[in-house]
C-alpha cells in the first residue's frame, strides 16, 4: 500500500492521545480519537473554536454506527447506499464517545467513509475518528493540502504525506438528520 508509513504514524498517534492532519473522503481534516476528551480539546484548542460546537465522527461501516449510537433507524443505510456525495449524518444518542465530540442533546455527526486510506486506518485503529475541517474556527475550509495555514500544519503531532499534492478541489459533505424516515438536510 502506498500509505502504509501514514498508517502506521497516524495509528502511532491516535493511540498515543495526539492529533493527525490527514486527507478524509471531503476535504482534509484534523483528526483524533474519538473516544478521548483530552484528545478533542487539543484540536478544539488548536482550531480556536467554541467548545459547545460539536463535531464530525468517521466510522468504517454500518456497524460501527451501531456500535455508538442507541438504536438508530436502520432504513438510513438504505438512503446512504443511494448518495453520490459524502453524506453525514446527525444521530441520537450516541454512546461511547467523548462528551466534547457531541452536540449538547447528545446527539453525534457520523459518517461512513468511503475513502480507502481513512477505511484502513479506522479500521485498523477500531474505534472512530474525529473529522474537522484542516482551519482555524471561521476562515475558509482548505480546498487542497497547500491552502492549509502553516498553524494548523505545525500544531498537530503528526501529517500525513499521502495525497498531499493533490489539487482536486475538495467541498464538505452534505450533512442531513434523519427523522422518522425522512431526511432533513442541514448542509447540501
Amino acid at each position: 500500500m502506498q500509505f502504509e508509513k501514514d498508517i502506521e504514524q497516524s495509528l502511532e498517534a491516535l493511540n498515543n492521545g495526539e492529533t493527525i492532519l490527514y486527507p478524509t473522503d471531503t476535504i482534509w481534516g484534523i483528526g483524533c480519537d474519538a473516544t478521548n476528551a483530552t484528545a478533542a480539546e487539543k484540536i478544539i484548542t488548536l482550531k480556536q473554536r467554541p467548545a459547545q460546537k460539536s463535531f464530525v465522527v468517521l466510522v468504517a461501516d454500518e456497524r460501527d454506527v451501531l456500535k455508538y449510537v442507541a438504536s438508530p433507524d436502520l432504513s438510513v443505510f438504505d438512503y446512504l447506499s443511494t448518495t453520490q456525495k459524502p453524506t453525514t449524518v446527525i444521530y441520537e444518542h450516541a454512546l461511547g464517545l467523548a462528551e466534547n465530540v457531541l452536540g449538547e442533546d447528545g446527539s453525534v455527526a457520523i459518517r461512513i467513509c468511503r475513502d480507502e486510506f481513512c477505511k484502513h486506518l479506522i479500521k485498523r485503529f477500531r474505534k472512530p475518528i474525529v473529522s474537522t475541517s484542516a482551519n482555524i474556527s471561521g476562515k475558509p475550509a482548505p480546498i487542497s493540502f497547500k491552502d492549509i495555514d502553516d498553524a494548523i500544519i505545525n500544531g498537530v503531532d503528526y501529517v500525513v504525506k499521502y495525497r498531499q499534492d493533490e489539487v482536486s478541489k475538495a467541498v464538505p459533505s452534505s450533512i442531513i438528520k434523519w427523522e422518522k424516515g425522512k431526511v432533513i438536510t442541514i448542509r447540501k
